[in-house]
């Protein structure tokens, strides 16, 4: 695979990224985006990298860590595998590379993932997230207000078509996933199953059940962002037929 069509690959993709998880606020400079979110998740706070610059990177990253201190913000680089030179230069101003995490995708005209039928579960599907957004933050355990507040704000900013999905186990609601489509690509994300349940297959139906869901309303490659450590979410999307395109990380500052 040549490096021009790696680079637009990372970049398509990195940029729906942006459209499925959306920061609180963005600012925009020489080809960098900044997001802010109050501090909740890395992705919406964070430098993204995307388009060519013509400013140095010295001026760039000085601009950026002042930025992020007027908010209060540690500053942090989300890094891909094409940001190699920005990454020798973050490394050498005390930068260190934190969270790496995969990008995989899924050809969904291939999979032959199709959710299975099971009488003790149900599917609630929904194009909005009034619903399924206070049963995501009971079965994901976020308890603290100002995070339930900067997510339920978040998700609201979302302007791609979405999939809201819950998935009832036994009467109760046990699981939660959700996508954003944009041109025929569906971000997986917010994949959560209830602690208690836990080791019941669970999530590998809530994702099988909303891709097939996606599927149906256009969507030919499904994608998501798991961090490489988390061994037991990473074997789930092998068995889903999800493979890595590529990987990034945050380099963040050695204080």
């Amino acid at each position: 695979m040549g490096d021009t069509y790696m680079n637009e690959q990372i970049q398509k993709i990195e940029e729906m990224c942006l459209n499925g998880h959306v920061a609180l606020n963005t600012l925009l400079y020489d080809g960098w985006i900044l997001k802010f979110s109050e501090g909740y998740t890395g992705r919406a706070n964070s430098v993204s990298v995307l388009y060519p610059s013509s400013k140095s990177f010295e001026e760039k990253v000085s601009f950026c860590e002042q930025a992020y201190k007027k908010q209060g913000l540690p500053c942090l680089f989300k890094i891909t595998e094409i940001d190699s030179e920005l990454n020798d230069f973050l490394a050498k101003r005390g930068y260190e590379p934190v969270t790496p995490t995969d990008l995989m995708i899924c050809d969904l005209a291939t999979s032959t993932v199709t959710s299975e039928k099971d009488s003790s579960i149900e599917y609630i599907f929904s194009s909005v997230p009034d619903e399924w957004l206070p049963v995501f933050l009971k079965v994901h355990e976020i308890n603290d207000l100002h995070d339930q507040d900067v997510f339920r704000r978040m998700i609201s900013k979302v302007l791609v078509d979405t999939i809201y999905c819950t998935l009832i186990y036994e009467g109760k609601p046990a699981a939660c996933a959700s996508a954003a489509i944009e041109n025929g690509y569906m971000l997986l994300q917010n994949v959560v199953v209830s602690p208690e349940l836990r080791g019941h297959g669970l999530g590998k139906k809530v994702c099988s059940a909303l891709l097939e869901k996606s599927q149906k309303e256009g969507a030919h490659h499904s994608y998501l962002q798991v961090v490489q450590t988390n061994d037991i979410a990473v074997n789930l999307y092998k068995k889903l037929g999800f493979e890595k395109l590529y990987s990034y990380w945050y380099m963040k500052k050695n204080q």
